[in-house]
């Protein structure tokens, strides 16, 4: 008989509250993005003059969904009855 840990029972629950905060962290950082472009008149990321900070926010964005993809599939794989986080 295997032991059932607290940790191991609570998992898919802290996964997809890390899931739901890194969603909320990525609409800031959306709002942040705009923002900038805004401030700066340029939306185009191609155009030289693209401001610096929003580039920066942009890749950190990119990173962010990223992790929440891999979060995804992590918990996919250990609890695969629970529904996907939206």
């Amino acid at each position: 008989m295997q032991p059932t840990y607290r940790f191991e029972a609570t998992m898919p629950t802290q996964l997809h509250a890390l899931i739901s905060d890194l969603r909320w962290r990525m609409q800031m950082i959306d709002a942040d993005i705009l923002d900038e472009e805004r401030r700066a008149g340029i939306s185009d990321p191609k155009n030289l003059a693209y401001p610096m900070l929003a580039q920066n926010l942009r890749a950190r964005r990119d990173n962010i969904q990223v992790s929440i993809a891999i979060l995804e599939s992590r918990l996919e794989k250990q609890s695969p009855e629970w529904p996907r986080a939206a």
